[in-house]
């Protein structure tokens, strides 16, 4: 048996270019002071939240011949994403795919969804 199956985020796997968020409580107050409960925010078609982890990038096909006496397990090159952990993300909501792990609802978010990125740390050198 697999170790009691793994039970932790940590040990999750991203792949290629999607990244794995948790999304922000969307219960908000309109400008009157209404509340308007997350039933009701999760119809729109943008949504929010922080990136837990990311995939590796976009793969791309390896430009090294093909030769007969190599070892045919070259290692698969990707181009990065600009999306980073911790980053806040504003995303298109129909294209993410929902989970629930330990009682918790994350998104996976394919990295071409993601409209805006808000990073607390820009570093401007």
């Amino acid at each position: 048996m697999i170790q009691e199956y793994l039970n932790s985020v940590e040990k999750f796997i991203i792949i290629g270019d999607r990244v794995l968020v948790k999304p922000r409580d969307m219960e908000t107050h309109t400008k009157s002071g209404l509340v308007l409960p997350a039933s009701v925010k999760e119809k729109e078609e943008i949504h929010s939240g922080y990136i837990i982890k990311t995939g590796p990038g976009y793969p791309i096909p390896s430009q090294e011949i093909d030769e007969p006496w190599k070892d045919g397990t070259a290692d698969p090159k990707y181009i990065g994403m600009q999306a980073k952990e911790g980053d806040l993300a504003i995303f298109l909501k129909n294209r993410t795919f929902e989970i629930e792990f330990e009682n918790e609802k994350y998104l996976i978010v394919p990295h071409g969804a993601i409209l805006l990125l808000i990073r607390d740390d820009l570093n401007l050198d």
